[in-house]
């Protein structure tokens, strides 16, 4: 059985809930002129606050709306509120008793399907600037808050981070309203939960949670909610916020959360127990908890025949060691233990050596910084240019080096194949995480040669075997190791032998289809 430990980095913050600022928290009182002065007060009366002050037909009732202009759908503000308001109420609807009228504005007047009552300066103010329409009616000392959201937002695209050669094409948005959609079209569970949070002091973003309450355990399920509630932020522009705050290890290079835009990807770490973390405005969700192995795949492991899902992980494992060890095994050998490499491959190397003013270890950094200063331009450059700057790039910059006699032929073919082998890891952040880990390898083979490379892959797994992702081990199925879960981990059973949910996770159903076997 995984225990659920919690990590010293956040046991040392006990707050679990933030402690609120009251300077707005100002109770709404029954005169409307003195609302809408303290509001606007409130904003600094900006010029794209919209203030709509009238009588209700047929009687001399003052109210008003009050919203953001493009915040709002101004036509469904016009047509359900207003219209309503002025045009369609009959004089027979219309009590004296301001809170009766309230009530029937409420229930029968307005056509709207989200509608909530406010009594504090701050309910306003934040429903305002999220979107809503306020209707203030004079003489009450509350309102009525209207959801109008009607911002123009991008249309649901496929992945760019993401692509895959079968599988769907939809991908989130940075609309939150339109990626709950998305997770509901592909779970259609009554037992799908979605926890809305308020993320930054000041921004006051909104996070959902969701999970599939029947499946997740419910320590993970605590756990994930008492991180999110220890967040003390202005704002979380992205979800690498939330990230970096709920991790259990920030000195790690490695991704404790998995980041992603694909729905398919988010909803079946759902069906394995796992929570889906969605922020506004962010297009990546984060999946809690993850582990190394799960973050070797893809789903297009999935959607293709057990055999060829299977041959496509084990050629992530394979890139993946040559992404960190092969430069360092290149100079561990050149450097300190020629006898182990072939005669006549020796005197290949020799040759092209010659002439070269430095050691392989400088050779090395020199190749791998220039390849990461490529990277990096190519991914700030326009996309129409990045891409041919980056191969003609390397290309040029690669064959100048050797005719200049600075590096070797052959460094530059290793330093192209980890290149290469990086790109092929389906985790970005982890690939990121495997090219620092090149760095220190390169470091220690160029002191030590093997036995540096292998106190480093020593102490790698030493950190691995430490380091868990919302308390879960992060080398699970691994270490500790579920024998069960490696039918689905470097090789892949048939789908209709995938009955389980993984061991690990402890999930309320282990059972992933009707029948244990077919």
């Amino acid at each position: 059985m995984v225990k659920i430990r919690i990590n010293s980095f956040l046991n040392r913050n006990k707050k679990t809930v933030r402690e609120k600022d009251d300077s707005n928290n100002i109770q709404l009182v029954e005169s409307l002129d003195k609302n809408l002065r303290n509001l606007r007060t409130l904003l600094d009366e900006p010029d794209d606050l919209v203030i709509r002050t009238f009588t209700i037909r047929g009687s001399e009732h003052k109210c008003a709306t009050v919203y953001i202009e493009g915040l709002v759908d101004g036509a469904y503000v016009r047509n359900h509120i207003i219209e309503n308001l002025q045009l369609k109420i009959v004089r027979e609807q219309i009590p004296d008793n301001k809170q009766k009228l309230l009530d029937i504005l409420n229930q029968e007047i307005l056509s709207t399907s989200t509608i909530k009552e406010g009594y504090t300066l701050d309910d306003v103010s934040n429903e305002i600037l999220s979107g809503s329409t306020v209707l203030y009616l004079d003489g009450l000392d509350k309102v009525l808050i209207i959801s109008t959201q009607g911002w123009d937002k991008r249309d649901i695209q496929e992945p760019i981070t993401e692509s895959l050669i079968r599988g769907p094409r939809d991908g989130f948005v940075e609309d939150l309203r339109t990626n709950i959609v998305l997770m509901r079209r592909y779970i259609q569970d009554p037992n799908l939960r979605f926890k809305t949070y308020q993320i930054g002091r000041r921004s006051k973003k909104n996070l959902v949670v969701t999970y599939i309450a029947d499946v997740i355990h419910p320590d993970i399920l605590k756990e994930i909610n008492r991180r999110l509630e220890s967040i003390d932020t202005d704002d979380a522009p992205e979800s690498g916020f939330v990230e970096q705050w709920i991790e259990d290890d920030y000195l790690s290079p490695f991704p404790q959360l998995m980041n992603t835009e694909r729905p398919d990807k988010a909803s079946a770490a759902l069906l394995q127990g796992k929570a889906v973390i969605m922020l506004d405005g962010s297009p990546f969700v984060l999946i809690a908890p993850t582990t190394l192995g799960s973050s070797m795949q893809s789903p297009e492991d999935y959607y293709e025949r057990w055999t060829i899902g299977t041959l496509l992980r084990i050629l992530r494992y394979i890139a993946a060691f040559i992404a960190i060890f092969l430069p360092s095994l290149y100079i561990a050998l050149v450097s300190f233990h020629p006898g182990m490499i072939p005669t006549n491959l020796t005197f290949s190397i020799a040759a092209s050596r010659q002439g070269v003013p430095f050691t392989p270890l400088i050779e090395a950094l020199l190749m791998a910084v220039t390849m990461e200063l490529l990277r990096e331009a190519g991914a700030r450059l326009p996309k129409t240019i990045g891409q041919t700057i980056g191969i003609v790039g390397g290309l040029v910059i690669g064959d100048a080096a050797v005719q200049a006699g600075i590096v070797s032929p052959i460094m530059v073919i290793v330093v192209a194949l980890n290149a290469i082998a990086s790109f092929a890891l389906p985790a970005y952040s982890l690939a990121i995480a495997f090219r620092i880990i090149l760095f220190g390898f390169i470091f220690l083979s160029g002191m030590f040669g093997l036995y540096g490379i292998i106190i480093g892959y020593i102490m790698v797994n030493i950190h691995i075997v430490n380091l868990k992702s919302i308390g879960v081990p992060y080398s699970t199925p691994f270490a500790p190791t579920f024998f069960k879960d490696w039918e689905d981990l470097i090789f892949r059973k048939p789908i209709p032998l995938l009955t389980k949910r993984p061991q690990y996770m402890e999930t309320k159903d282990k059972q992933s289809t009707d029948k244990e076997n077919r």
